[in-house]
């Protein structure tokens, strides 16, 4: 099986940056693309950015274009999220996700993915 950690969420300044990460067990993790999505409060998860595990390309949604940096370390299957300017509607839960199916057309859709992780608390305050 494949397990997804994230970590290093908390409570955060607006303006201010943070790094969340996920870490992914299994000496065979091979996906083919990695994303973050976040839920906030009362609203559908929502696409934040993806990156191939490959090539590395990414790809971000326009609401955190320019502020956040999604990259990998494929050597220690890791995956992080670098979020600077933060914005208090940047606030909700962070979930990293694993596509183990072949490259995708689509990495915007939940459904595009196979495993999750628990989801980590990213909280911006005004």
């Amino acid at each position: 099986q494949v397990q997804l950690v994230e970590s290093g969420g908390g409570l955060v300044q607006a303006e201010n940056s943070l790094t969340i990460s996920c870490a992914a067990t299994g000496r065979t993790f091979s996906p083919t693309a990695m994303g973050w999505f976040r839920q906030a409060p009362g609203k559908e998860r929502e696409f934040v950015a993806a990156i191939t595990w490959n090539r590395g390309s990414t790809l971000y949604a326009d609401s955190v274009r320019g502020r956040f940096t999604i990259s990998r370390d494929n050597a220690k299957n890791t995956v992080s999220l670098q979020m600077k300017t933060l914005k208090p509607e940047d606030t909700a839960v962070y979930y990293c996700a694993a596509r183990m199916r072949d490259e995708a057309i689509v990495v915007v859709t939940t459904r595009s993915y196979d495993y999750w992780g628990q989801g980590t608390q990213v909280t911006v305050s005004s």
